[in-house]
């Protein structure tokens, strides 16, 4: 078994969806609608849907809530890798907790992606 797709309701599907390809190299696989539901994949074939939140569902997006209720992480092969993400996030002005540190024995940080979702950058030695 393999872990298929997460869906992230978010309330600008386009900004969100331009973040992550620019800063994480996903490829759009789809875009539904105008804007109404997009689906990202990466090199492992792990899709993320961006969708809104569908009220009769009871659901809501994280900018509704005014919380980050969860996060997701990208591990990468190099440490450099992690310190060239952070330099792209730093020039477009992306909300960042700081720079890369040591922590929990890697070297990584975090950065919060249209949507207000919280994303965990990292690289961990072999």
């Amino acid at each position: 078994m393999r872990l298929n797709h997460l869906d992230f309701h978010v309330p600008d599907i386009a900004a969100t969806a331009d973040f992550f390809i620019r800063h994480f190299g996903l490829r759009l696989k789809d875009m539904r609608g105008n804007h109404g539901l997009a689906i990202l994949e990466d090199d492992a074939g792990l899709e993320i849907v961006l969708s809104h939140a569908i009220a009769k569902f009871g659901t809501a997006d994280q900018v509704e809530l005014q919380r980050q209720t969860y996060h997701i992480g990208f591990i990468l092969p190099d440490r450099a890798d992690v310190d060239r993400v952070h330099a792209g996030l730093v020039a477009d002005r992306a909300a960042l907790s700081g720079p890369p540190a040591a922590m929990r024995g890697g070297w990584l940080f975090y950065c919060t992606a249209p949507g207000n979702i919280l994303v965990e950058v990292g690289w961990r030695p072999g």
